[in-house]
């Protein structure tokens, strides 16, 4: 990282839709001076509505449930704008593209995130524009500095230090890598459909087995982090089983959907195109997992942060963030 966090951090990682990473520092909410998010589609309020980009989320159906676009791919609040209402924050954080992201306004915090971004800087090239996770920590270096000229060094070093920071990265890489080549080969006419439907299955069944052993490493990673580290500490929130059981008991969460899309257009389950202005929309959002084939619906997120709140230890460890708070 590029920052230095001096108190407590939570951290985890996203590979595909079902691994959620969340790298923060926290303490209680009324201490917590600002929040930073870094992060992809999952947590992107809107950046890539400032881009040159195909990964967009600015209009109707996306964010129906705010009355209106944001630039967030769902239908309402994501992970981050629920975590940080659980801690307090009454204002959901502004994207930092946005023109109005500036002055005071800064002090409380930005996102960072971007629609397509990751951590490779290759990451999302399919997509055009997007903001991988390099240029997103640069961004912070450039508020930083605007923080450190408003307030002055000794106050923002304050800041810094209980500031509330979150990371979710993972998915793109992941369907980079391993997705492009299989449609690149049904587009040269190499493969039947029947064939690229097997090769697409192949694909993402490696995808979880990659994105398993990514955050197994990971996890290890944040021990040593927590160890080296003195002051700060680190906690793993793994948001690939939360959601894998939720897809279980679906029915028991009250969902009575866990196999398609909410905002649909073309497939059996609405899963061959993202959510678009042309596409149509379930009857009752809550009642579905996904809000399109990639990201949850605003019912999905309340469930998987609250998790990441109060949940035990199968979710995050060595404690929850409600615990980590307390400290």
């Amino acid at each position: 990282m590029a920052f230095t966090l001096n108190r407590q951090i939570i951290g985890g990682i996203v590979p595909l839709l079902l691994t959620v990473s969340i790298l923060v520092e926290i303490c209680f909410a009324q201490n917590v001076p600002a929040f930073f998010v870094f992060g992809d589609s999952l947590v992107d309020p809107g950046n890539n509505n400032y881009i040159v980009s195909l990964t967009k989320a600015n209009y109707i159906p996306n964010g129906i449930d705010f009355g209106m676009p944001t630039g967030r791919f769902t239908n309402g609040r994501t992970i981050v704008d629920v975590i940080g209402q659980e801690l307090g924050f009454k204002d959901y954080l502004p994207p930092y593209l946005a023109p109005t992201t500036a002055g005071a306004v800064i002090l409380q915090g930005v996102n960072y995130a971007s629609g397509g971004g990751g951590i490779l800087n290759d990451t999302g090239k399919i997509f055009g524009g997007r903001i991988n996770l390099d240029a997103q920590i640069d961004n912070f270096a450039n508020g930083r500095q605007d923080i450190i000229s408003s307030i002055g060094a000794p106050e923002a070093l304050t800041l810094f230090g209980k500031a509330f920071f979150s990371v979710t990265i993972g998915s793109n890489d992941f369907l980079d890598n391993y997705l492009t080549p299989v449609i690149s080969a049904v587009k040269q006419k190499l493969i039947t459909p029947n064939v690229f439907v097997g090769a697409m299955i192949s694909r993402y069944r490696l995808q979880l087995m990659l994105a398993q052993l990514f955050n197994a490493e990971l996890k290890s990673l944040i021990t040593d982090l927590s160890t080296n580290l003195q002051g700060s500490k680190f906690v793993y929130a793994d948001a690939y089983s939360v959601v894998e059981d939720i897809l279980k008991n679906y029915i028991s969460y009250g969902f009575e959907n866990a196999n398609s899309a909410c905002c649909y257009l073309v497939g059996r389950f609405g899963g061959l195109t993202p959510c678009g202005p042309l596409s149509k929309v379930c009857s009752d959002r809550s009642k579905y997992v996904f809000w399109d084939p990639f990201h949850p619906t605003e019912a999905t997120n309340v469930l998987i942060a609250r998790r990441f709140m109060d949940g035990d230890t199968n979710d995050i460890t060595p404690m929850n963030i409600r615990q980590l708070a307390q400290l």
